[in-house]
């Protein structure tokens, strides 16, 4: 039933990239189709939160959508194939796991992390950085570029010595807002940052999650303002301070 599917989906995809197809769809190249990967990739991002099955399922064909589209056109430049996609991934998989497919005896998920830089250098990796996205959110990268360090060994032992890094960063913010150049207080800022992720990673917390967390309970507050203001009539930006705050804490106590 899958492989009807896809056959479906790629003989669709053909005829809309053929010369009695779609103008749009022929016009399109890897690049013009970047920014629609990235949204519908935040698409199934957002089903999955929702925990909704069928959007999933609906999103999940959107993003394969994307990567059919791509690969019909690499097959017209000659370079490669939807096939060649799935069997090159198909290889990577079995090679990187050799206590699945082959004779290494590995018990357990924390076992399986610490052979698999190893498995990759075996591809030809050069960095135990290399094959971090440069576009992932920046918040996400510094936790794929600590979580890569922390595997070799390169991590504080407890998370006290990240909490002491962050007094340490936030003094040196400080005195870059006092004399120092924009530049700089950016760059203490980012340090700053970084810091955090560090402590959220060695608390076993996704610090992408948790803000998008604190973002959603940002939005459920202020339009809990907003619309405590409209019932009374009032213009939000001239409540006053005092006013945000003091319906800001009727909103948390709420929840």
């Amino acid at each position: 039933m899958e492989d009807q599917g896809i056959k479906a989906l790629m003989e669709t995809m053909n005829k809309l990239l053929s010369p009695e197809g779609c103008p749009w769809d022929r016009e399109q190249t890897h690049t013009s189709l970047r920014r629609y990967l990235v949204e519908e990739t935040y698409e199934v991002l957002a089903a999955i939160d929702d925990g909704d099955m069928n959007e999933l399922r609906e999103e999940l064909g959107d993003l394969l959508l994307q990567i059919v589209f791509h690969s019909a056109l690499a097959e017209r430049e000659g370079a490669f194939n939807l096939s060649d996609v799935a069997n090159i991934v198909n290889e990577k998989m079995i090679n990187r796991h050799p206590h699945v497919f082959g004779h290494l005896e590995i018990n357990s998920s924390d076992e399986v992390m610490q052979h698999w830089e190893g498995f990759k250098r075996d591809e030809g990796k050069k960095s135990i950085l290399e094959g971090i996205p440069r576009h992932l959110p920046a918040l996400l990268r510094a936790y794929k570029l600590q979580e890569k360090a922390a595997r070799v060994g390169f991590d504080w032992p407890q998370v006290q010595g990240a909490l002491k890094k962050l007094n340490e960063e936030t003094a040196e913010f400080i005195a870059a807002s006092q004399d120092g150049s924009p530049e700089m207080i950016e760059e203490e800022m980012g340090d700053i940052l970084f810091t955090i992720v560090n402590i959220a990673r060695m608390s076993g917390i996704e610090p992408e999650q948790a803000l998008q967390n604190s973002n959603a309970k940002f939005t459920r507050r202020f339009n809990h303002i907003e619309s405590r203001l409209n019932d009374e009539g009032q213009l939000l930006e001239e409540a006053g301070l005092e006013k945000l705050d003091k319906l800001w804490d009727e909103a948390k106590a709420n929840e």
